[in-house]
């Protein structure tokens, strides 16, 4: 019976494990953005933080539809039209084609999706793609940058955005 209790208590360990979401290895917090809605209403926030030569991004979000949704930084750290497109299209200093799942692909700006849960809320913890000094300076350089949510998920694949629709909520991006 203790073998028993102890695999199955070792089968739910692991389960548990597999649905964490990673997280950002600590470091310091270079950046901040506060993300808004079409409205105006602050809807999350957005912080980036440096350590060890890497960059990683901590989003939480709340008031949000439920449903998965994709992520991107984009160019310009403008978030001033109704429909967000003052922020650009993705951060793509590189020129590469867009999402983890396209062999040219991913752009800087390319983000896991973030799931959104019945009570409108959720979370995404991730690492940016290059070295952090590289990053950092695209990310906040003359124009800025600005972190953007979509009423859908990104596909991974599809150029130049992965048909992830209209754009809900941004934020831009400042010095920490």
């Amino acid at each position: 019976m203790t073998v028993c209790k102890t695999a199955i208590a070792a089968i739910a360990l692991l389960a548990a494990s597999g649905c964490t979401t990673m997280a950002p290895r600590g470091g310091d917090q270079v950046g901040a953005a506060t993300l808004i809605d079409a409205s105006g209403r602050t809807v999350g926030t957005a912080r980036l933080y440096s350590r060890a030569g890497e960059v990683s991004i901590a989003v939480a979000l709340q008031g949000l539809p439920a449903g998965t949704h994709g992520v991107h930084l984009h160019t310009t750290g403008n978030c001033s039209s109704a429909d967000f497109s003052s922020a650009g299209g993705h951060l793509n200093p590189a020129s590469m084609q867009h999402g983890s799942h396209n062999p040219q692909g991913a752009h800087l700006g390319d983000l896991p999706n973030i799931q959104i849960g019945a009570n409108g809320s959720g979370d995404m913890r991730a690492s940016l793609r290059g070295n952090d000094a590289a990053g950092l300076a695209h990310i906040f350089d003359a124009d800025g940058t600005a972190i953007v949510v979509h009423a859908g998920a990104d596909d991974y694949n599809t150029d130049p955005s992965g048909n992830s629709g209209s754009r809900i909520a941004c934020g831009v991006f400042s010095r920490s």
